[in-house]
């Protein structure tokens, strides 16, 4: 089995590590193109206005001066000789739950891995606030590779890519896996910190609102990590609301 992996966190994160653990628990044939830079919140984005630098580091192992959509289409169109049968995009520092994955470059790495045809998984790893500097990699080691040779048996279905998260626990923590649905978060998490530089013009940054605690609707993906389980969710590449759409047909047709 081929392996493609890339992620959001750079060529250096060590997220990227522990994911070339978990695909070489499974296979030894593990190609590796991931950005050159972090690239965290670029969503599904190309590099359309800028030429996309490739850097060979190792054997198998490449650095794209780019996002991890270009990263994905240069390792399957351009480095590798076969098409590879599966892509890991991750272990991304943090979790992607939520409308993270709106936003999220490593799911948007496993889309791309969809979009071309191939069995795709992103992973992200949750942490607190005590774990921020030193998440549990060892969970997601622990228990993705049997994880995803258990999907890939059972099989993908077309245009379908899989969201795995990590809850933020030791491996012997984890309380089982929960098939989970994508959350939706009540609070207004995402706010404008606006700040002065020293010769006090303003500038700003996007920030994340703290003290506020996201609700967990019971079977989302949110749910399933606040009760220290792995959280695995399909996304579909289709976003059309049929209901509604059958609404609007009636109206404007």
């Amino acid at each position: 089995m081929r392996i493609l992996i890339t992620n959001d966190d750079g060529i250096h994160a060590p997220g990227l590590e522990a994911c070339e653990q978990i695909a070489r628990a499974i296979s030894d044939d593990v190609w590796i193109v991931a950005p050159e830079t972090d690239q965290s919140g670029v969503s599904h984005s190309l590099s359309l206005n800028d030429p996309l630098r490739l850097r060979e580091i190792d054997e198998r192992r490449f650095a794209v001066k780019g996002t991890p959509t270009d990263c994905v289409i240069m390792g399957v169109r351009h480095i590798m000789k076969a098409k590879p049968d599966v892509i890991i995009s991750g272990v991304n520092r943090g979790r992607n739950v939520a409308e993270d994955v709106l936003y999220s470059g490593t799911v948007a790495g496993a889309k791309e891995g969809t979009v071309l045809g191939i069995p795709s998984f992103a992973l992200s790893q949750a942490y607190t606030f005590t774990t921020k500097h030193l998440p549990n990699w060892h969970t997601g080691i622990a228990h993705g590779p049997k994880l995803i040779e258990k999907i890939l048996k059972e099989g993908i279905p077309k245009d379908v890519l899989i969201n795995i998260n990590f809850p933020d626990c030791e491996p012997d923590e984890v309380a089982g896996i929960a098939v989970s649905t994508q959350g939706k978060r009540d609070a207004e998490f995402l706010h404008i910190d606006a700040r002065h530089d020293g010769r006090g013009n303003p500038y700003y940054w996007i920030a994340f609102a703290r003290g506020i605690k996201p609700a967990s609707p019971s079977g989302s993906d949110l749910a399933a990590l606040d009760n220290k389980r792995i959280a695995v969710t399909p996304l579909r590449l289709d976003l059309t609301d049929e209901p509604f759409m059958t609404r609007l047909a009636a109206l404007l047709v």
